[in-house]
């Protein structure tokens, strides 16, 4: 079944039933989000959105409204949850269903009709488009130490200096180094390859590549000492 069209191209009747997609892309030393042109409401921003009707995979068709929204695939896709509530929606949607999800690149790269807003400084959205983004945010945070989130906005090869610094991109907090080494160790995250890369004038880093091996005790994630700033 093909999209509903996106919020920035859409007119006329409401969605019963809308997707909600919070994509998110490093900038800086933050995270920018993607918003589209509204078309209704007082709002001149919103997030991409999708219809969704009965016969329809919920992945599937929020996969296939990020990849047109980004003009990519995304490297990451995840639901976040459900918004009912009598908060205003662009398309007047009954139920909102929220997903959140990550690409890389630059925030220059900017689809048609789209542009790319730091977390931190979004421009007024529906009510309760911002409620998606604030929860959508929260839950990517939460999830960085059980999905393979940060990997997948790196290079095969990368320095654990690298890796550190994606990890604080998406949580907006920096890390302890000591103690974000160890809780590598300690989650088996990592392989070391025998290659190494000069990072400024100190002593060539040594490269690692993503190889998580498997644990008896599954539930256990990564945990990050953070410090303050």
């Amino acid at each position: 079944m093909r999209d509903r069209p996106l919020a920035s191209a859409r007119a006329g009747r409401s969605a019963t039933i809308s997707l909600d997609l919070v994509l998110c892309r490093p900038a800086g030393r933050g995270l920018a989000v993607l918003l589209v042109r509204a078309v209704r409401g007082r709002e001149r921003w919103t997030v991409p959105y999708v219809g969704f009707s009965a016969g329809e995979e919920l992945e599937a068709a929020a996969m296939r409204g990020a990849g047109t929204a980004l003009g990519a695939v995304p490297a990451w896709l995840a639901q976040v949850r459900a918004f009912g509530d009598a908060k205003a929606h662009p398309a007047g949607a009954a139920l909102s269903v929220a997903y959140v999800g990550v690409t890389a690149g630059r925030t220059g790269d900017a689809p048609r009709g789209g542009r790319w807003f730091a977390v931190d400084h979004l421009p007024p959205l529906a009510a309760r488009q911002r409620a998606i983004v604030v929860a959508a945010v929260e839950a990517l945070r939460e999830r960085l130490d059980r999905a393979p989130i940060a990997f997948r906005l790196l290079p095969a090869a990368f320095t654990l200096s690298e890796l550190q610094g994606v990890y604080e991109l998406l949580l907006g907090r920096r890390l302890h180094k000591a103690s974000f080494r160890r809780a590598l160790q300690a989650a088996f995250l990592v392989e070391p390859m025998d290659e190494w890369r000069r990072e400024g004038r100190g002593r060539p880093a040594q490269l690692f590549h993503f190889a998580p091996r498997r644990r008896r005790d599954t539930r256990r994630g990564v945990r990050f000492e953070l410090t303050g700033g």
